[in-house]
This record gives structure tokens, sequence and C-alpha cells, in this order.
């Protein structure tokens, strides 16, 4: 049985590896935003931004390999 063009596409586009490395991005992010002393609104953003990468993480790792 083989695999429609359409199902590949979008298997490859929701694969867990990209992803687990974006939303780790974000959840990095949103940790030194949260530590640098210089502009008040990345510190005011910071757990916004780690908490979307925490969601994401946590969305994606339901994700096939």
């Amino acid at each position: 049985m083989s695999e429609t063009p359409e199902k590949s596409l979008i298997q490859s586009l929701f694969r867990r590896g990209p992803w687990e490395v974006a939303a780790t991005i974000f959840i990095a992010a949103g940790v030194l935003m949260l530590l640098q002393p210089f502009a008040l609104v990345l510190y005011t953003y910071s757990f916004i931004t780690t908490l979307i990468g925490v969601v994401m993480f946590i969305v994606v790792s339901k994700f096939p390999e």
C-alpha cells in the first residue's frame, strides 16, 4: 500500500525533531529574556514566551518520529 503524496507531505511537515528544536529555542529565549537586565519589554514578555515554548513542546511530543 503506497502513501499518497499529500499524506507524506503532511507527515514530513509534522515530524517531531525540528519542532522539538523550535520549542526548545522558545523556552531558552524566554529564560534568557527573563534573566537579562537591560530591556523591561523583554522581561515583560519572558513568561509568555517560555509558556508558549513549554506548551509547544508538550504538543510536539505527541508527533510521530
